[in-house]
């Protein structure tokens, strides 16, 4: 069957990015066809087209997504066709109207859920979750600990402030400007740094007493990478997860030596290696939704075919919170 999508043939600026038909072939063992209801924005999709992150190519561009079960290959016997799912996949492929998607990493998602906010949440909220439950720092995290998490006003620093808060701890959030800081502020954090006009560090050290936090989750990288560590309580564990400013610059691993510093670079794929772990994953994250105390605002939508404008919006830093693509 044939079914559009937006694909790259050369890594490059938003510009590279088509919309074509493609084949689609019946899902193979372990895979179900989902019909596309809402499609997730995220920036690892602009890794993906910029070549930061390589991609075999031609390649379809997208790891999130939320729809339909049209189709299901052999040995899949807990998913049906007419269930209603959402998915986080390892490749991309998702900027399109159908996709077959590995059942390891589909999710079948409660009638409370709707598909666009399942398609902004899924990926960004499995983030969330792997991070702030199992990225932990020395002892583990507990009410009334402060966290930094940079990048606040974001898709997922939206949910990581406020699930982070739901857990009982001290919300440090950073974000550029007064209008996304206040929107960090509303979520609900402690405190809420502008780093267009603040020293970042400066005034961690002065929300705690000069001990530093425990743990800095930083998503944005190059631009962050020395302030995060410099932010940190001796034996703190400093979590790259992402590169909105680029990568981080090489170092000497001799800068964690003075406060015995930890350093780790989760991904999501590891932690979503089976079904079961990944639908458990999903299952916390839903209930989190469910009570109320993390919610998931659609705030940017976007026509599958203007996924150049999409990803000149998310890069220029024009988008707040979550967006998604519609078939």
């Amino acid at each position: 069957m044939k079914v559009r999508a937006i694909q790259i043939r050369e890594h490059g600026g938003p510009d590279v990015m088509k919309l074509v038909d493609i084949e689609l072939g019946e899902p193979g063992p372990g895979e179900v066809r989902v019909k596309h209801a809402a499609i997730g924005l995220n920036f690892v999709d602009a890794y993906h087209r910029s070549g930061l992150y390589k991609v075999p190519l031609p390649c379809v561009l997208g790891t999130e997504a939320a729809g339909t079960i049209e189709a299901v290959g052999s040995g899949v016997e807990h998913l049906k066709v007419g269930d209603r799912v959402s998915y986080a996949a390892r490749a991309p492929g998702s900027y399109s109207d159908a996709r077959n998607v590995p059942v390891a990493q589909t999710c079948k998602l409660p009638d409370s859920v709707d598909f666009e906010t399942a398609a902004a949440m899924t990926l960004k909220g499995l983030t969330v979750q792997y991070l702030l439950r199992s990225t932990l720092p020395q002892g583990g995290l507990h009410p009334g600990d402060a966290i930094v998490w940079h990048a606040a006003a974001g898709g997922v620093g939206q949910m990581a402030v406020q699930w982070a808060n739901a857990l009982g701890l001290v919300v440090i959030g950073t974000a550029g400007g007064a209008a996304k800081c206040q929107i960090v502020k509303d979520l609900g954090a402690a405190h809420v740094i502008d780093y267009h006009a603040e020293d970042v560090v400066a005034r961690v050290m002065a929300i705690t007493n000069n001990a530093g936090v425990k743990v800095v989750y930083d998503g944005v990288g190059k631009d962050t990478w020395d302030r995060s560590l410099a932010c940190l309580a001796p034996q703190g564990l400093m979590v790259s997860f992402g590169n909105a400013s680029g990568p981080p610059e090489p170092f000497s691993i001799g800068a964690l030596t003075a406060k015995s510093l930890y350093v780790t670079r989760p991904t999501l794929g590891t932690f979503t290696s089976t079904h079961a772990r990944t639908q458990a994953m999903a299952d916390d994250l839903f209930a989190m939704v469910a009570s109320g105390k993390v919610k998931i605002p659609v705030e940017q939508r976007y026509p599958l075919a203007e996924a150049q404008r999409a990803h000149r919006d998310l890069e220029s830093k024009k988008t707040v919170g979550a967006s998604v693509l519609l078939p």
